[in-house]
């Protein structure tokens, strides 16, 4: 069953920028965008919409929402959250995972409504100061800045932080700990996968981060920025079907290593081409 999964998010992956562009439309529509918020975790809930995700982490300190989609589709996080019983007021920190509108379009409404600090490594903060590379979004104001190897504590929550650039020159990755009754399992995020860019250098640095990420060897739960690239609903409606003593349908660590192994290998694909159209 997982294999299946994984291999639906692997063509779901390659019609991200495909989604993004040529269903435009439907993508921007609340309505046909809405989900029904759900909790995967004891501690973390989907809050994101149908193409784009995000994700709320709960602590005894407060909340942390990783994106904040974008334009009219952050009432939907926005009423998910409430749904779920949480008071955005409460959202102390947001992750942006990388500067493209459809992760970080909210996050100045999130800054002056809720007064929630935004996160953001250097090169993308850097990234809102210029000209956007798909559309315009508001832009927020600039708060703290990650850098590679730096962590966030709140209350027992830790979280680490990397980044792997490529999809954009600043992408932010994060690694925290989720809990399935009470039983702790290591999650990750990758914030930034989709290839569309362009480059040889780009590609290769893209290269370099997918393995760098490869050398983790400890990964359990996928986080995926947009849901089709983990296979989030199909695995939610096995996860309402469980039953107990049944493995946790987010759980699965091998499905997460082949995904970055075919990460790798589109990406050297495209490397190839890259360098044919250099020269």
């Amino acid at each position: 069953m997982f294999g299946k999964l994984f291999r639906t998010g692997l063509c779901s992956l390659l019609l991200i920028s495909l989604s993004t562009f040529a269903l435009a439309q439907d993508n921007d529509d609340p309505e046909i965008q809405r989900v029904a918020p759900f909790q995967v975790f004891d501690n973390l809930y989907y809050v994101g919409a149908r193409w784009v995700s995000a994700w709320l982490l709960v602590t005894e300190e407060g909340l942390i929402l990783f994106d904040t989609l974008y334009g009219d589709l952050t009432d939907i996080t926005i009423d998910s959250i409430r749904e779920l019983g949480f008071d955005p007021d409460d959202i102390r920190y947001v992750i942006v995972s990388h500067a493209h509108y459809d992760h970080i379009g909210g996050a100045k409404r999130m800054q002056d409504e809720f007064g929630a600090v935004v996160m953001m490594t250097e090169t993308d903060w850097r990234m809102t100061e210029e000209p956007p590379v798909f559309r315009e979004y508001p832009k927020p104001r600039r708060h703290l800045s990650v850098a590679n190897g730096s962590t966030l504590n709140l209350g027992r929550t830790r979280l680490s932080f990397f980044e792997t650039p490529g999809h954009t020159e600043g992408v932010l990755s994060t690694r925290f700990t989720v809990y399935d009754k009470g039983y702790p399992h290591v999650a990750f995020m990758f914030g930034g996968v989709g290839l569309n860019f362009s480059g040889v250098e780009r590609t290769e640095t893209y290269i370099s981060s997918v393995k760098r990420l490869q050398s983790m060897n400890d990964v359990e739960v996928n986080i995926p920025n947009h849901p089709d690239s983990g296979d989030v609903f199909a695995r939610y409606e096995m996860l309402k079907e469980r039953k107990d003593g049944d493995p946790h349908p987010f759980v699965d660590p091998e499905s997460f290593t082949a995904w970055l192994q075919q990460l790798l290998v589109m990406a050297e694909a495209k490397l190839v081409e890259e360098q044919a159209a250099a020269n």
